[in-house]
């Protein structure tokens, strides 16, 4: 028998890192979310051991980077060995961002003190408390929920989203096809635990050993010892328990060229095994029903990238989903993050797979690696190019149908992520992301540009979404990108809208995707 009908703005199912991070951006803009999540409290894991820069700017966003930042140790260098034999380092710093260096942190973590914020903006996970159907209509949807003593009920909803994992009752109720096929021969298997080697420990270093068929990480945690993870080939796929201390002291000895390192577990224990899949849903949007995370893609989550480009999903999805759901905008805008999030995850799995590394590693690859390692790590645009890569900030929505570039080509281009930069604005210091707020668009108009005022005044006074302006001048010898133009519109998450010279192409963009304000 159902308990009374509930009626929400949101369903989201699934309390991780993804359903978390998408009803903390909602409910900043005063959207009513229900997250559910069929698991109890206590069945947190670790998972996921690393929060890399351009994810740390959507935690910035949400409102809790500091947070995270207490809680987790900022990693500055990875050092790289082939075959017992030291390649180089990588240094993980970057520019033009707040965050300069990855996070360390695990997903317990992750998900607790994303709780904490969701809690602060008036939201809550409903525990133990299981979506057994879903059902879309014209207009929105219904989603039966089951709670620990066998109580139904159903809510219905404007919009749902599956935030689930690769079981996602979305995409099963909606027959929304999962594409793609089990990861042959690719193991990870990974252990918590405190070392006796003769590595120096070092709080902002990790360590990389490639050994044929098989690839160590070594990264610090914050609560002491080390995260210890190799992908590995997979003679045995019937063996599914976690690895013992013995089987993971024995890849490391083997890896690193040491037979007397010794393993002891943390305290909590924490070990894992895992298979992988590559797959992509047929689409993110059916209806009023999307798919976020891994209920949208799935692929060997190389440096934590699968929670890293979830979390990056959800803050494209909830300012959007949210525009639409104040009455801004009209549905098409939730179409641009089912194209922009398949587009990234395809980017994300072939740079990671592919310009990364190959896994298991073969005997080309730690040749190269021998051979070529030490030159190329002690290159300046090697190095450089991983750090690209890994920290996920030159990730762009080029292709994407909100982009619009109508000036003159320049570095930057629309679809990009704002760099930070040093700039002045009414005679004061500033960072370009100080002046951007996840809650509304912001304007960079160039100092002493020549644009008709009365006209961008009407194109902001009539639109409908909140809109701020600045003029900010580029501090002189700042290195960084500018584009030649008088008038940058910028996203609510940080990338780069529209390009122009005329206030009549903001006009027209802002009409076309979120109309007139009402009474004007």
């Amino acid at each position: 028998m159902n308990a009374a009908d509930d009626v929400r703005d949101v369903v989201v199912i699934g309390a991780g890192p993804t359903g978390l991070a998408l009803a903390v951006g909602l409910r900043q803009y005063g959207v009513d979310v229900a997250l559910v999540e069929k698991e109890a409290r206590e069945k947190r894991e670790a998972r996921a051991g690393v929060i890399w820069q351009r994810e740390l700017e959507v935690l910035d966003d949400l409102g809790c980077a500091e947070r995270f930042l207490k809680a987790g140790l900022p990693l500055r260098r990875v050092e790289v060995h082939a075959e017992g034999r030291k390649v180089g380092g990588i240094d993980l710093t970057a520019s033009r961002t707040p965050f300069p260096r990855p996070l360390a942190i695990e997903q317990d973590a992750v998900e607790r003190l994303l709780g904490e914020r969701l809690a602060e903006v008036g939201g809550e996970v409903e525990w133990s408390t299981e979506a057994v159907a879903v059902r879309t209509h014209e207009g929105g949807a219904e989603v039966d929920l089951r709670g620990a003593d066998g109580t139904q009920r159903t809510v219905r909803c404007a919009w749902v989203v599956g935030c689930e994992g690769s079981r996602s009752i979305v995409r099963t109720s909606l027959g929304i096809p999962f594409e793609g096929d089990r990861r042959p021969d690719l193991q990870c298997v990974q252990l918590n635990a405190e070392v006796e080697w003769k590595h120096p420990y070092r709080p902002d270093q990790s360590f990389f050993f490639l050994e044929r068929g098989a690839s160590m990480g070594v990264s610090p945690r914050p609560g002491g010892g080390y995260r210890f993870f190799c992908f590995r080939t997979d003679p045995d796929p019937s063996q599914v328990e976690p690895p013992g201390v013995e089987e993971m002291r024995a890849l490391l000895a083997d890896t690193v060229h040491d037979p007397d390192v010794r393993l002891v577990p943390t305290d909590p224990p924490w070990a894992n095994r895992a298979r992988f899949q590559d797959r992509f849903a047929a689409t993110l949007r059916e209806g009023r029903a999307l798919l976020a995370g891994d209920s949208a893609h799935l692929w060997a989550p190389i440096g934590g990238h699968g929670l890293n480009t979830g979390l990056r999903g959800a803050h494209n999805l909830a300012w959007k989903l949210a525009a639409v759901q104040r009455g801004w905008a009209d549905e098409t805008l939730v179409d641009t993050y089912a194209s922009e999030q398949r587009l990234t995850a395809q980017k994300v799995m072939r740079e990671m797979q592919h310009d990364v590394l190959e896994l298991p590693p073969t005997a080309v690859t730690l040749l190269g690696m021998r051979t070529l390692g030490p030159r190329l790590l002690g290159s300046t645009w090697f190095p450089a190019r991983i750090r690209t890569i890994l920290s996920d900030l030159t990730m762009h929505h080029r292709e994407g149908v909100l982009a619009e570039h109508r000036a003159a080509r320049g570095a930057l281009r629309a679809g990009d992520r704002l760099p930070d930069l040093p700039v002045t604005v009414a005679g004061e210091p500033r960072r370009l992301h100080d002046l951007l707020a996840y809650e509304r668009w912001t304007l960079l108009v160039a100092p002493g540009a020549d644009v008709d005022g009365d006209e961008l005044g009407d194109a902001l006074a009539r639109c409908a979404v909140p809109v701020e302006v600045f003029r900010p001048r580029l501090e002189r010898g700042a290195p960084g990108r500018m584009p030649r133009a008088p008038l940058v519109l910028v996203r609510p998450d940080r990338h780069v809208g529209l390009i122009t010279d005329r206030a009549a192409d903001l006009d027209a963009y802002l009409q076309r995707w979120f109309g007139a304000k009402a009474g004007c």
